[in-house]
């Protein structure tokens, strides 16, 4: 008997983000050789893409550093070269933002900049829970991305800026609006 293929729901994807609250606790953005494919680093630690590649597998059995991998060997030149490199790297490509805007963006997730200011982080653009959310320069840094727990009025995102994974209101980060919002809902 062949198991059916994982429900590609949003909710099984904010469990998954949700399950990993109180077991990544640290933040650790350095480059280290990793798998491939299912390469991660120690769950203890990562970075705001690990969230989303950690709740990807675990919610829907699709391995991002994969998905990514193939699609910038595939197509190298639609990718950011701001890293200098002559050719992907799957230890890392996946867990830069800018890589997978590009991913999702090229897989038509891409929903366009959400209301800007205080207004959309109170919710007033066409949040859903399983969206993710990047910004450019995040609190003044480099490129982040968070994915939405909740939405509605009120809406919540799960991230790791820092402080290991955690779920906050959207609301704290108003003055920092993010800059994409995609929805990606896979048929792979």
């Amino acid at each position: 008997m062949v198991a059916a293929a994982p429900a590609r729901n949003p909710a099984a994807l904010v469990a998954a983000a949700r399950r990993q609250i109180g077991v990544t606790t640290g933040f650790d953005q350095g480059y280290r050789r990793i798998g491939y494919p299912g390469g991660d680093p120690p769950r203890s630690t990562g970075v705001c893409a690990d969230v989303i590649v950690r709740a990807v597998r675990d919610a829907w059995g699709l391995d991002l550093q994969q998905l990514v991998h193939e699609d910038m060997s595939r197509h190298f030149a639609a990718y950011p070269h701001r890293w200098g490199l002559p050719g992907p790297d799957s230890n890392i490509d996946h867990r830069r933002v800018p890589n997978l805007e590009t991913y999702w963006s090229r897989q038509g997730a891409k929903l366009g900049r959400p209301a800007i200011g205080l207004a959309s982080a109170f919710g007033s653009h066409d949040l859903q829970p399983g969206d993710f959310l990047t910004w450019r320069k995040f609190a003044g840094g480099g490129p982040h991305v968070a994915m939405v727990s909740q939405g509605g009025p009120w809406p919540k995102i799960i991230e790791n800026r820092g402080l290991g994974v955690h779920e906050e209101p959207l609301a704290i980060l108003a003055m920092t609006p993010a800059d994409e919002h995609y929805r990606w809902r896979p048929a792979v």
